[in-house]
């Protein structure tokens, strides 16, 4: 829930975190300090991450108030850093963690996270998202260094030059080894998508890996870049993918969905594969069913 509230004269001086506690019902001051912490305060639009700054009569604040338990701490092991050059790097997005900042949070987001590497790096870079992963989503992500590569990864990514590579455990067998939806996707919901006549062209190409006891390992290659493009591909052909009860899938700890490889060109025109490697559950059902995982 997004709240907006302009300070009046009585708050005029007040700090940062007491004129939030004070105009917004239910919001403690402790609670006001931990939304601030975690990039969920603005004032006049701008994001502000001090809460003793002083307010003045009529600034307007907005703040993401989250549900309780949403919120946590990114720390990633070393080994979730895939790839580095001078131009960008890859990292293995855990499921359960936003791409990129929301009105509710900053920190705690792979962007936050990219961001304070570089900073660790020597860099003033701000990490720039030129592509996304859904939060229930694992995976290979890329970022840019400098405002150059991400001009030069955006375009790959908008020309279709990034080879991308997913797995997902689905309910159901495949009827064949490998098949094609080619169906136009678009918003049938405030955060659903469904195939549509007159929306986006959108097309996968999908292979079976392994089958067994009505859960089939696949791997998909979206050949086009939808929102929920993969799901909703899956879902229509009725295999919808563990997990993701959005559409359909049964329940499970976490969507199993998962961006294993890219492949893309980096700017000295030389061929480039990150590949990401499962963890956790998925890891321990895709190995179950196929033993070259």
């Amino acid at each position: 829930m997004i709240l907006r509230k302009t300070v009046g004269k009585e708050q005029n001086g007040f700090r940062l975190d007491d004129a939030i506690a004070t105009l917004c019902t239910g919001v403690s001051k402790s609670e006001a300090r931990r939304i601030i912490d975690r990039g969920g305060c603005t004032v006049n639009v701008a994001l502000v991450r001090v809460a003793s700054r002083s307010v003045k009569a009529d600034d307007v604040i907005e703040i993401g108030v989250m549900e309780t338990g949403r919120f946590q701490e990114l720390h990633l092991p070393k080994e979730a850093l895939l790839y580095e050059d001078g131009e960008l790097i890859a990292v293995n997005k855990p499921a359960g963690i936003n791409s990129q900042r929301t009105p509710y949070q900053l920190k705690g987001t792979l962007e936050y996270w990219v961001s304070e590497y570089f900073k660790a790096q020597g860099s003033n870079e701000p990490a720039r998202v030129v592509h996304r992963l859904d939060r229930g989503t694992s995976g290979a992500m890329l970022f840019p260094k400098n405002r150059q590569a991400a001009a030069w990864l955006s375009r790959q990514f908008q020309d279709g030059l990034v080879d991308k590579r997913y797995l997902a455990l689905v309910s159901g067998s495949p009827d064949n080894e490998s098949w094609t939806v080619d169906a136009p996707i678009g918003k049938i919901a405030s955060a659903r998508y469904g195939i549509v006549e007159g929306g986006k062209a959108a097309k996968t190409e999908f292979r079976t890996v392994a089958s067994a006891g009505g859960i089939s390992l696949v791997e998909a290659r979206p050949l086009t870049g939808r929102t929920h493009q993969i799901r909703v591909h899956l879902a229509s052909v009725g295999l919808p993918i563990v997990g993701d009860v959005t559409y359909g899938g049964q329940a499970a700890g976490r969507m199993m969905l998962h961006c294993s490889a890219m492949t893309f060109q980096n700017a000295k025109k030389r061929a480039v594969t990150v590949n990401a490697p499962l963890d956790g559950e998925f890891e321990e059902i895709a190995r179950g069913l196929a033993q070259i995982i």
